[in-house]
Order: structure tokens, then C-alpha cells, then sequence
């Protein structure tokens, strides 16, 4: 599912993985954001999606939450995937 506010059982739906990514880039929030956001530094549990309205890929911060129309997903230079965890 491209875009929604996804959680672990529905990430791990789709792969058998989850990806862990630090923030690189907290700057400039859209005015019009509603939800979370993240910080730099910090790192967090996501899972990578095509963005296919955008045209690039989504990167979606599963302990997140936000509003319509990205929900929890933010542009790929906000972050730096650091770790793969397989969950065989």
C-alpha cells in the first residue's frame, strides 16, 4: 500500500523485513504538514514504498502517524536506511 499510515503487522505483510533509518534531514516542514515528524539524529523503524503520484520512492516511518496525503511517508533525503532486520 502506497500511501496510509502503516503499521509493523502491515509492513511486514509485504517483506519479511524491517528497515531502520536515521533522520539526516529535519528541515523545512511544509506548513501544511499534520503529524509527526521526524529528528534528525534519531532513528526509526520504516519500510521503503514507490511513491508512484511523486515518482520517486516514500519512505514510510512506521511509528509515525499523519494526515492526508502523505501520512507517515517523507521524501528519501530525509533519511539514511543504517539497518536491515529479517524477521525469519
Amino acid at each position: 500500500m502506497e500511501v496510509a499510515n502503516h503499521t509493523f503487522a502491515e509492513a511486514t505483510t509485504t517483506a519479511p523485513f524491517i528497515d531502520y533509518a536515521i533522520c539526516v534531514d529535519d528541515e523545512n516542514r511544509p506548513a501544511r504538514h499534520v503529524g509527526d515528524w521526524p529528528v534528525k539524529g534519531q532513528v526509526y523503524p520504516v519500510r521503503v514504498t514507490e511513491g508512484k503520484a511523486e515518482g520517486t520512492d516514500l519512505v514510510h516511518v512506521l511509528s509515525f502517524q499523519g494526515e492526508a496525503p502523505y501520512y507517515n511517508a517523507f521524501a528519501p533525503h530525509r533519511f539514511e536506511i543504517i539497518e536491515r532486520v529479517w524477521l525469519n
